[in-house]
């Protein structure tokens, strides 16, 4: 495998629980569940396990108890892993997926982080990170979390000589973005929902009008954004960089569950990265990965034997735009 380490943080994983329904969920009524199961997650946890899962060099960071049901299960997995205890047991999130892929997630708040916690994930990220290609900050923040922790750790991080990919919504994905350039992640990965949020627009009207779109992606990059990686679910994705935006479609699965798929998507981004791909090839590796991932049951991650990406159609643009034109880069980032 070619290229260097991965990090990710994990501030608030997760067992995950899948229960599948045999039918449309009907609320008040009895449902007779199929087959179950009960994973490692939270979005960073997903991450590592996907690019574990292709041979990459990848660490784990996660605030959780050495005995925690969670950290046995990761020991199970051989994954790489730094726990800092917190003294409480990791959430349960409940996934309910219906025949047709349909997903309802029911999840947990998670243990709140005080300060002597935070400073000791900051500290076990940090030492990770000497040497390292990649750190991911992944997912919700627990309850009690500043909402610019994410912004802290991306200049915290920086200083290492990492590159830096985040995905996160609501009020931290705000936060980081406010916070300026010198906080402003190397990679972002927003769906569409997160992106709508950030840009003060619906979801809806995002997606009808690609100049909405592509305004969307130019104000990051303005605001110090590297790249952009935007999950469209069987849509497929979007990437934008200094070189210029690409599209791509996602091939025809069966969709048996959308948990995790947007994780499996960002590590096919990295695999293809630390494998010195061109954009559009890393574009290509991401929705492949992401549909290799929504075609398994529950939060598995998929295999490379599973994963196809000659499966994908890559564009460059969107249909019905002009090309995005490069960003100007913002003051406070390096320019190469």
């Amino acid at each position: 495998m070619s290229g260097g380490r991965v990090v990710t943080l994990t501030a608030n994983p997760s067992l995950d629980r899948t229960l599948a329904l045999p039918g449309a969920l009907a609320r008040g009524e009895v449902a007779r569940l199929g087959a179950s199961s009960t994973e490692p997650g939270g979005k960073g946890v997903n991450v590592a396990r996907a690019l574990a899962a292709a041979g990459a060099d990848v660490l784990a960071v996660v605030p959780a108890d050495p005995t925690d049901p969670l950290v046995t299960a990761l020991h199970a997995l051989h994954l790489p892993l730094v726990t800092v205890p917190t003294g409480a047991p990791v959430r349960t999130n409940y996934s309910l997926t219906e025949p047709d892929g349909t997903t309802t997630k029911l999840n947990e708040p998670g243990t709140p982080l005080d300060a002597g916690l935070r400073a000791a994930l900051a500290a076990a990220v940090a030492a990770a990170a000497a040497g390292a290609d990649w750190v991911v900050l992944s997912g919700s923040l627990p309850p009690g979390t500043p909402e610019d922790w994410y912004a802290e750790l991306v200049r915290a991080v920086r200083g290492t000589g990492a590159r830096v990919a985040v995905d996160t919504s609501e009020g931290p994905l705000r936060a980081l973005l406010a916070a300026g350039a010198a906080s402003a992640p190397d990679l972002l990965k927003p769906n569409a929902e997160e992106l709508a949020q950030v840009a003060g627009t619906t979801e809806a009207a995002l997606l009808a009008d690609p100049a909405v779109l592509l305004a969307a992606v130019r104000a990051l990059h303005a605001g110090g954004v590297g790249e952009v990686l935007l999950t469209l679910g069987g849509a497929g994705a979007v990437l934008s960089t200094a070189d210029g935006v690409w599209s791509a479609r996602a091939p025809r699965i069966a969709v048996r569950s959308t948990v995790g798929a947007g994780d499996s998507s960002l590590a096919g981004h990295l695999l293809a990265d630390l494998a010195g791909a061109p954009p559009a090839e890393r574009l290509r590796r991401a929705v492949a990965t992401g549909s290799a991932a929504a075609a398994l049951p529950g939060s598995a991650v998929p295999t490379p034997e599973q994963v196809h990406p000659d499966a994908v159609e890559v564009s460059p643009g969107l249909p019905g735009t002009p090309p995005l034109p490069e960003p100007v880069p913002a003051a406070g980032r390096d320019v190469p």
